[in-house]
């Protein structure tokens, strides 16, 4: 018997119970196409788009919710105005910081050129604009500087990294997406500390030294669904992007205990946040200059598994304390170091501790949870990933905190977890 066997044999696992967590959000958007249409047409957007110009489309790395819906609908809508249109990956450094990963990037996601309708157009050549009055350069991608339009498909939400009125979204993706990995590198020259004031002050040139038409931002509620779309014309960005971002965070969804000991994690990934998992929702924040929006604050966090469709990308596993044998047989460095050299988060790219099973992992962070209220039994929470929340199981001892509060719902009886014969859950990541 190993040490690992040795030392975990006598811990043992709680009853778990499922539950579902109640968020306070507005309806999604189904007829997303309709929407698209509709705000391509604004007067203010319509006039910025002539018959027959080249518009380059900056498309990112996340996983937005229904972007190749929303991507496909704002491509067809431009052909319908007269425009050529082509994609553009605008992820800085992502995909492995290539031409050729950014394209595989957008692929994994379900953007292909027959999807889109158009061509894609990948590579990480930049046109230097100037620079900032600190000496950072400022660069674009080269193809869209190429276009006579552009325009920049994102998400607005929080940033893991930073808090400020403007965080993730348009404005990121002018400064960061479009500037391929050696914008990306100059913006995060200085740290995060500055990050918020160079994102923007990077933008606001770009903006004027570029084709830039307008934006198109997204807000999703607590379940991951989208509820806004909204054509930002170039001159309102930063006013529709604080506005936009303020809503986001209102519908954030959280875990709604307090005291979590312990975070078990089925999947991390870039496809849920760009550093892998969100410290918004799991409670540890990557810099001292963000506000996290989560209550929990884990002693422990335990990650189970990358998702495919984060191409070996696992920036952000240093957050987590322990991992399993399969999560890192996954991980490809050379997808992973563009990220976390660029972002300047070495820990980004930290290895947990790594345990031969799911079971293991949870073990593990049980025997070394630090408790010092006095309670003998560690409070427990399992996620399915940092996007997707509004289900989660909980430990026994955390079942009278869910009785007690109105938006939360019992689904099951305490039960045991469920692994097989290699001591792994058979239901990762589903349900």
């Amino acid at each position: 018997m190993s040490f690992i066997d040795k030392l975990l044999q006598d811990i043992p696992l709680p009853n778990m119970i499922k539950v579902r967590q109640h968020f306070a959000s507005p309806n999604e958007i189904i007829d997303i196409k309709s929407v698209v249409k509709q705000e391509l047409n604004k007067p203010e957007i319509k006039a910025t788009i002539k018959p027959g110009m080249t518009i380059a489309v900056g498309i990112g790395s996340r996983g937005i919710a229904e972007i190749p819906r929303i991507a496909q609908a704002v491509i067809a809508e431009l052909k319908a105005l007269g425009a050529i249109p082509f994609a553009v990956p605008a992820m800085g450094s992502h995909g492995g910081a290539t031409a050729e990963g950014q394209r595989h990037v957008l692929e994994n996601l379900g953007m292909t050129e027959e999807i889109l309708g158009c061509e894609i157009r990948a590579s990480m050549e930049t046109v230097k604009l100037g620079e900032l009055e600190n000496g950072l350069p400022i660069l674009m991608d080269k193809n869209a500087m190429q276009a006579d339009g552009i325009i920049a498909i994102n998400r607005i939400k929080a940033h893991n990294a930073f808090t400020a009125p403007i965080e993730s979204g348009i404005i990121k993706m002018i400064t960061i997406g479009f500037g391929k990995q050696d914008g990306a590198d100059s913006c995060h020259t200085h740290g995060f500390g500055n990050m918020a004031k160079n994102i923007v002050d990077m933008a606001r040139i770009k903006v004027k030294k570029t084709p830039f038409l307008f934006g198109i931002g997204t807000v999703e509620n607590a379940y991951d669904k989208v509820v806004k779309i909204e054509a930002i014309a170039a001159d309102r960005l930063e006013e529709r992007e604080t506005a936009l971002l303020a809503e986001s965070k209102s519908y954030f969804p959280k875990i709604l205990f307090d005291n979590v000991d312990i975070a078990v994690i089925d999947l991390m990934g870039k496809i849920y946040s760009g550093g892998g998992m969100d410290g918004h929702v799991m409670g540890r924040a990557p810099t001292p200059f963000v506000e996290p929006i989560a209550t929990i604050r884990p002693d422990r966090i335990a990650v189970l598994d990358l998702h495919e469709q984060s191409g070996g990308n696992a920036t952000g596993m240093g957050w987590a304390d322990y991992c399993t044998q399969r999560l890192y047989n996954k991980i490809d460095l050379p997808e992973t170091y563009p990220n976390v050299i660029t972002s300047r988060l070495a820990r980004d790219g930290f290895i947990p501790v790594i345990m031969p099973s799911d079971k293991q992992a949870i073990q593990v962070a049980i025997k070394t949870c630090i408790i010092l209220d006095g309670r003998t039994e560690a409070r427990i929470v399992r996620m399915a990933n940092t996007l997707h929340i509004g289900e989660i199981y909980i430990s026994e001892n955390m079942l009278d905190d869910a009785r007690a509060n109105n938006n939360i719902e019992i689904l099951t009886e305490p039960s045991q977890f469920i692994f097989d014969e290699e001591n792994n859950f058979t239901d990762i990541g589903e349900w």
